[in-house]
């Protein structure tokens, strides 16, 4: 049986790796061409997908799972470092509430650690730094003027007290749901946060919890998902959204994130196809054959764990409902990547910074420290994010590289010009992803299309952290899908 390490650099090289019990994670091709017959049929091998199939073959029923790319994991991604390290390319922090995440996290003997957030922040704006503390009267705000800082605390908390009347299960239902999808976030905030530093931190507040801009997003859509960003006991906030300590970004996990899903396909062994992206799902009978290059699986229950547009490429027979694919088509994916830059040391901690900054310019607007646990090298991560995303989708790696280091030597000074390495994960060229972190809802789109956002289709379910009713759009809220889903194909198998 392949160690650990090897599944980890197999399943990040692309290769089949070894799961538990001699189990293998099958690559498709001649050897895996043979149809399959299972209960289940399970098409993505992110969280979700993954998720599902544990808990489906917990229950006793059999499962296939048939992936496009030739990892598992999805939008979560460890990336090699030519140190022998690894780095995250995607979703990787968890924090206060995400629940399912952690325990699914704690029963694959995977540890946390505390995101690096010792010292102080730096706020970039008209051309100049100041740093800051994070521990200031609405976390960690970026020191601005004091008309402005009293608009954001108005604005904060009427977002809040907005939020506490989506219900998360249906934000379409809500009392005011016409109203607020009627029109955009920069709408709302436009009339709302009126000083121009306010503004700034709700504009960079968006680009970075969303990758999109306000302009993009419903209302409505924004609501929710801070009603969201919380469980079923503990109401969801900005705060919790935004914050390092005590919010979303708190934790990091040891070996990066890609080891969830790097071990949840290991126990599932050769029920997971790689290399195999599915192509159609068409029924016969009470029955369905998802083909994918490669393979066929025979199902009597389909679970769709993609994400939203990346499900609508699938050739369904018969044809969807009119109001499901129409959902697909009006949930975009968001625009994002990361940039990693490597140093013998995390050297601006020695300056008393943790790394993280918010900026009013450049390609990178905020960044955080992603050096290991025992920091035995440096990392600054930064966030390249929607429109700034957008401008470098078809620009060398070379030509991003040089932009990006040129905000952090702006940010961290001259040690920050010249990293031992740098790597660059650009989700909307990703061809099974195409942008990221999460598939976002323009105006009208909940309210006239949301209730088939979970809706089953006969046999077909469906999966992915889009579909989950708290922390959509982050790790937690994939699982929460696949634990979700799988009690809803259990049911009717």
């Amino acid at each position: 049986m392949a160690t650990e390490r090897q599944l980890s650099r197999r399943s990040l090289l692309g290769a089949a790796g070894a799961g538990a019990a001699g189990l293998t994670v099958s690559a498709a091709g001649p050897a895996a061409a043979a149809s399959r017959t299972a209960d289940v049929c399970v098409v993505g091998a992110g969280l979700a997908g993954l998720t599902a199939a544990r808990d489906l073959v917990a229950a006793g029923a059999s499962v296939a799972v048939l992936e496009a790319r030739d990892r598992v994991g999805g939008r979560v991604l460890n990336l090699p470092l030519a140190n022998g390290g690894v780095t995250e390319g995607g979703g990787e922090f968890i924090g206060p509430t995400q629940d399912r995440i952690k325990a699914l996290a704690d029963s694959l003997g995977i540890a946390t650690f505390a995101t690096y957030n010792t010292g102080k922040n730096l706020l970039y704006k008209d051309g100049r730094k100041t740093p800051y503390a994070t521990d200031g009267i609405l976390g960690s705000v970026p020191p601005i003027d004091a008309a402005g800082l009293a608009n954001a605390a108005i604005v904060q908390a009427t977002l809040d007290d907005l939020a506490k009347q989506i219900p998360v299960d249906a934000p379409w239902t809500a009392a005011k749901a016409d109203e607020w999808d009627r029109q955009t976030f920069e709408t709302w905030l436009r009339a709302n946060a009126v000083i121009p530093s306010a503004k700034f931190l709700f504009d960079v507040a968006c680009t970075s919890i969303f990758s999109a801009e306000p302009r993009e997003l419903s209302f409505l859509f924004v609501l929710f998902y801070i009603a969201a960003a919380g469980n079923s006991s503990t109401p969801g906030t900005l705060e919790r959204l935004t914050e390092t300590a005590g919010g979303a970004q708190e934790l990091r996990f040891v070996g990066g994130s890609q080891l969830v899903p790097i071990r949840l396909a290991a126990a599932l062994g050769d029920r997971v196809v790689l290399n195999a992206p599915v192509r159609s799902i068409a029924k016969s009978g009470s029955q369905y054959a998802v083909t994918a290059d490669g393979t066929t699986v025979t199902a009597r229950r389909v679970v769709v764990a993609v994400p939203p547009p990346i499900a609508a490429r699938i050739t369904y027979a018969p044809a969807l409902p009119a109001a499901r694919d129409q959902l697909t088509q009006r949930l975009p994916m968001a625009s994002v990547g990361k940039a990693i830059a490597i140093y013998d040391t995390p050297f601006w901690r020695a300056d008393g910074l943790n790394g993280q900054v918010v900026s009013d310019t450049g390609v990178v607007s905020s960044t955080f420290d992603n050096s290991p646990p025992d920091a035995s090298y440096g990392a600054l991560m930064g966030f390249i994010e929607a429109d700034e995303a957008r401008k470098f989708d078809a620009a060398s790696e070379a030509e991003v590289r040089a932009a990006v280091l040129k905000d952090y030597v702006t940010y961290f000074g001259e040690k920050a010009a010249s990293p031992s390495s740098f790597v660059l994960q650009r989700w909307n060229n990703e061809v099974w992803t195409r942008g990221g972190p999460v598939s976002v809802a323009a105006p009208g789109v909940l309210t006239q299309y949301g209730p088939a956002l979970r809706a089953p289709v006969g046999g077909i379910h469906w999966a992915g952290t889009e579909t989950s009713t708290y922390w959509t759009g982050f790790m937690d809220g994939a699982v929460r899908s696949g634990e979700r889903v799988a009690k809803e194909v259990l049911a009717v198998l």
